[in-house]
């Protein structure tokens, strides 16, 4: 049996033009940060890894990570490529997921579901993320890549956006990549239109909400958590 070493990447830093610290700032009793961790723990046999950036802003997500025992690495502000690609190398990761720090509601039963698919179709990258066409809400999806496609990604991307966006060479460069994407998540009805991440103070008022609603907790499904929002 060949064991294999999966992992989430969870993109997070201090810096928001639109919500400053927005990362650690309090969600109902806790910083929205650990939500989006407890939510990702969920994800079957993946160890989480909070990955942020070199500059002196991020000192205190490290220093909060090291608090909340949650597993940390650092590198460049701008070339997040190579920061995934070298959190990969560093944790000798075989498949990558990606999520990012304003989703705490990002949805783990059907991150579990996508997982299965990637490695049974051995894809390169997988996604259902709204970006891509499918039919859940802005901040429940997460993407998937194999050490293999960061790599390559990694040796032959050549423009400044293929640096500052993990997936965008591969988006670019279909053809060189096999790719599984499930648009119409488990034939759910679509909600590609509700807006479920944190960017303004607008988008964290929404999530406030419904993680103060009596019928949410940490270990909601997306079905029930459809009954809050709408």
């Amino acid at each position: 049996m060949i064991l294999v070493n999966n992992f989430v990447f969870l993109q997070a830093r201090m810096g928001s033009s639109r919500l400053p610290g927005k990362t650690l700032k309090t969600l109902k009793d806790k910083p929205l940060i650990m939500y989006v961790i407890e939510r990702l723990k969920l994800i079957n046999d993946c160890k989480v890894v909070l990955l942020t950036s070199n500059k002196s802003k991020d000192d205190i997500l490290e220093k909060w990570c090291n608090e909340n025992n949650v597993l940390c690495f650092r590198g460049s502000e701008e070339n997040v490529l190579e920061r995934y690609y070298q959190a990969s190398e560093f944790y000798k990761a075989d498949n990558i997921i990606r999520a990012t720090g304003d989703n705490p509601l990002v949805e783990p039963y059907l991150a579990n579901e996508l997982l299965k698919k990637h490695i049974e179709y051995k894809a390169d990258y997988s996604s259902n993320k709204s970006e891509i066409g499918s039919n859940l809400p802005d901040g429940l999806g997460i993407e998937i890549f194999t050490f293999k496609a960061l790599k390559i990604s990694m040796e032959k991307s050549t423009q400044e956006h293929h640096f500052e966006h993990v997936n965008e060479y591969i988006l670019e460069n279909r053809d060189k990549f096999r790719i599984y994407k499930d648009a119409n998540v488990a034939e759910l009805i679509d909600k590609s239109n509700i807006r479920l991440t944190v960017d303004t103070p607008e988008d964290f008022e929404v999530v406030e909400n419904i993680f103060n609603n009596k019928a949410f907790n940490i270990n909601i499904n997306y079905k029930n958590l459809m009954e809050i929002v709408k």
